[in-house]
């Protein structure tokens, strides 16, 4: 019973990393459940990919991970011991649960990252180079000059420490600039709500104040430094922030689908509806291999209303409509 209850979330999770991936998935052995995903880091002229080989055992997901190979012979071994106690890590915290797009999405995480390195590594040599060039040049003596360049020492000394002096002072200068401005822009308080559980995928809103775009980037950062947030297959978000002005208020209101078609906007919708401002709504969801279809709108806009009531946002009849009349209170009495 238990090995047919595996097989049978194998096979779903199977069909769903085929709908995702297409071909980079392929069936290499069916009877023996092995399969290889090609993963790379999105960009098509990049060399750098990873073939991750796997082996679904009789006792997945439920007690055991997949048996897997890394196949990368660019890859040193830090690189490859890293990778596989991520890999490890995320079995653990979900024991039971499928775990093959995690790992195929930490493992593209991976790759991005290091792609990103090695840009920076090989733009500081050209700059390197290119400075060692000049360096040589400028460097190049002129004997019938020696006399002049003596007489000039003291004073081009003096120079250098007025300039290094002066270098000193703005350094100094930006970096207490610097500070202030974090110290004024502190992330705003995040209030995170309950999870939404429905075959496989689970669902969490969380919410923020916020009264400008820059405080939206700093809530999106302090979430995403949460490793299963950032790990998370969607993190939907919507804003709306109102200014007011003595004749007109001023809004900004913004959403992002992060890869779930048209969720963003369906959040923001629902913000208008709610005539909620000077907040933002993100909706975090980890698929778990099954399709839910559009009860996975059901699910984020549920989300989204949980979270804003739960803070507090949405104003209930009586204080939109304002207070009674008083023609209307005589009646009453």
């Amino acid at each position: 019973m238990l090995f047919e209850d595996n097989l049978t979330k194998q096979v779903e999770e199977i069909e769903a990393l085929s709908a995702i991936y297409g071909d980079d998935l392929t069936v290499v052995d069916v009877t023996k459940r092995k399969y290889e995903i090609k993963i790379t880091n999105g960009d098509e002229t990049s060399k750098r990919k990873i073939c991750l080989e796997v082996t679904l055992p009789e006792d997945y997901p439920k007690t055991s991970p997949p048996q897997y190979q890394i196949h990368a012979m660019w890859l040193s071994d830090d690189e490859r011991r890293d990778i596989e106690n991520s890999l490890a890590d995320i079995f653990i915290e979900n024991i039971g649960d499928s775990i093959l797009f995690m790992w195929i999405e930490k493992i593209r995480e991976f790759l991005q990252t290091s792609t990103n390195n090695t840009a920076s590594v090989g733009a500081s040599s050209i700059n390197l180079e290119t400075e060692e060039s000049n360096g040589a040049q400028n460097d190049t003596p002129h004997n019938n000059e020696d006399e002049t360049v003596q007489d000039n020492t003291d004073s081009s000394l003096a120079k250098e420490v007025d300039n290094l002096e002066i270098e000193y002072e703005y350094t100094k200068y930006k970096a207490e600039d610097k500070t202030k401005v974090e110290e004024e822009l502190k992330c705003p308080e995040i209030l995170h709500g309950e999870f939404i559980h429905d075959r496989k995928s689970f669902f969490q809103a969380h919410c923020a104040p916020v009264n400008s775009v820059k405080e939206v980037d700093l809530v999106m950062d302090k979430l995403l430094e949460n490793r299963k947030i950032a790990a998370a297959t969607h993190n939907m978000q919507a804003y709306r922030i109102c200014q007011e002005g003595k004749k007109n208020d001023l809004w900004y209101q913004d959403c992002k689908d992060d890869g779930e078609i048209h969720a963003g906007n369906r959040m923001l919708h629902l913000m208008e509806i709610l005539e909620v401002r000077n907040v933002l709504v993100v909706v975090t969801r980890w698929y778990g291999g099954i399709h839910l279809g559009p009860d996975r709108f059901k699910h984020i806009n549920n989300c989204t209303r949980d979270i804003l009531d739960l803070g507090g946002y949405i104003k209930n009849k009586a204080e939109k409509k304002g207070p009674k009349s008083g023609k209307k209170s005589k009646k009453d009495s």
